[in-house]
């Protein structure tokens, strides 16, 4: 079993986005049985809620279901647990590397590291903006999930 997880800031926008497109992705290529995904954040400020409306209705309208996800907190467990910890930007990824083992920080890495489509490095939190934020997350998941997962079936599928 590879295990991955998505980490944003509240985990509630970005990480559950990046979660259940990979999810989808996993599923049409029928890895759901070896590949297990979940998503956090750094920080606590949402736990226990569900995704944002703005987030879930976006997902939903590329058919995406978010509902099920409730937001946590990351945990130091889960970098001896996880095979890639998926950071959505640069904040996120020092928070991370901060309280990450010595022995486990090749595990983490930033989402847009693994795509080529945008010039970006970090996927922007749309917590503060419109619709169309919502929108440019979604397509940068989508383009990062895809060469992630191109990445996992070339270390544990071939």
């Amino acid at each position: 079993m590879v295990k991955v997880l998505f980490v944003c800031m509240g985990n509630i926008c970005r990480s559950p986005t990046a979660q259940g497109v990979f999810e989808r992705l996993v599923e049409q290529h029928a890895l759901s049985d070896v590949i297990e995904i979940d998503s956090a954040g750094t920080h606590a400020y949402h736990v226990g809620e569900p995704p944002d409306s703005r987030a879930q209705a976006t997902a939903l309208n590329r058919g995406v279901d978010l509902s099920p996800q409730r937001a946590r907190r990351v945990q130091a467990g889960d970098f001896e647990y996880y095979d890639y910890v998926i950071a959505m930007d640069s904040d996120n990824l020092k928070n991370l590397l901060a309280i990450c083992p010595r022995g486990m920080r090749k595990k983490v890495s930033l989402f847009l590291s693994h795509q080529s489509q945008f010039d970006a490095q970090d996927v922007p939190d749309p917590y503060y903006g419109g619709s169309s934020g919502f929108e440019q997350v979604l397509d940068m998941v989508e383009a990062a999930s895809d060469g992630l997962l191109t990445v996992i079936k070339q270390h544990h599928f071939k």
